[in-house]
């Protein structure tokens, strides 16, 4: 059995290769497909088909935003001040504030003055794709898809739950509509011969068809019968609930049948002769919502 998985998460993961930090961030949310959008650093645009394809092995889908970086490690990255520079500008610094009568600057003040410090910025974008290089990247989305998955899944564990909680409430009102006092054949016929009767007394015996208004009676009875929705609500929410307890890639199928719990009480409540089915059939179109709401977010 696969797990269910929310198509919501976020993971990241950093690690160093040849003096440098290789960081990988993985932002997932709903998409009707599966939609890998990826931010690379100059050189590493070759990889963008490998780097899909590893994403893709492992997740269905989603909307995925993938963003890498590749910086030099701190141990590795080259600054520099300008020393005679700070030794101008401190001593320009001190000697304007002590003719302002004003506090004299510090070192961190100076330090972050626009070209006191500088670094190697060359070699902190170039990106050169070597074996190792290559094997580290690789390595870095596996581990950062296996992070992103066991999110989407504890979500997805979380979102079975509610999902079941509102497929028993479904066939709970279900039940109830089918036990409806009302909706019974025999209420419905016996509440067409009253009124039938009530009728042929207004207008007296001899001026309309008995057997004409019998007749349409019992279509009206056919049409007003509700057993056909009530009997596919029972097998929809069978459905679903295998498909819950199954897991795996079954969002759209979910949705599906959604769609297909809210006709079938559409023609419940469009059909109903009584306040009190009606009713039911509006807090089951509620449960309904609520429960393709939260569909939307699964794989």
């Amino acid at each position: 059995m696969s797990e269910l998985q929310s198509m919501t998460g976020f993971a990241s993961t950093t690690q160093s290769v040849s003096g440098r930090q290789l960081s990988c961030e993985m932002r997932s949310v709903n998409g009707k497909s599966l939609d890998i959008r990826l931010r690379l650093p100059s050189g590493l645009e070759a990889m963008e088909a490998e780097i899909k394809k590893r994403i893709s092995a492992k997740i269905a889908r989603g909307n995925i935003q993938v963003s890498i970086s590749v910086d030099a490690s701190s141990s590795q990255a080259f600054m520099s001040i300008d020393e005679e520079a700070f030794v101008a500008l401190a001593k320009q610094a001190s000697r304007l504030a002590q003719a302002s009568n004003i506090a004299p600057p510090t070192t961190d003040g100076i330090l972050a003055v626009r070209g006191i410090v500088s670094g190697d910025d060359a070699a902190i974008a170039s990106v050169e794709i070597d074996d190792e290089f290559r094997d580290a990247l690789l390595a870095t989305i596996e581990q950062t898809v296996e992070n992103l998955l066991a999110m989407r899944q504890n979500e997805g564990a979380s979102l079975q739950s509610v999902l079941a909680t509102h497929l028993h409430t479904i066939a709970e009102q279900t039940i109830a509509a089918r036990d409806d006092a009302a909706s019974r054949p025999d209420a419905i016929k016996a509440k067409l011969e009253n009124q039938l009767s009530a009728l042929l007394e207004c207008v007296g015996e001899g001026s309309l068809d008995p057997d004409r208004l019998h007749a349409e009676a019992a279509i009206l009875a056919t049409k007003a019968d509700i057993r056909e929705e009530i009997d596919r609500l029972h097998a929809h929410v069978a459905a679903a609930s295998d498909l819950l307890a199954k897991g795996g890639p079954v969002g759209r199928k979910l949705d599906f049948l959604a769609q297909e719990f809210n006709r079938e009480t559409n023609t419940i409540c469009s059909k109903s002769t009584s306040a009190t089915l009606t009713a039911t059939g509006l807090a089951l179109k509620a449960v309904i919502d609520q429960f393709r709401e939260q569909v939307q977010n699964l794989q």
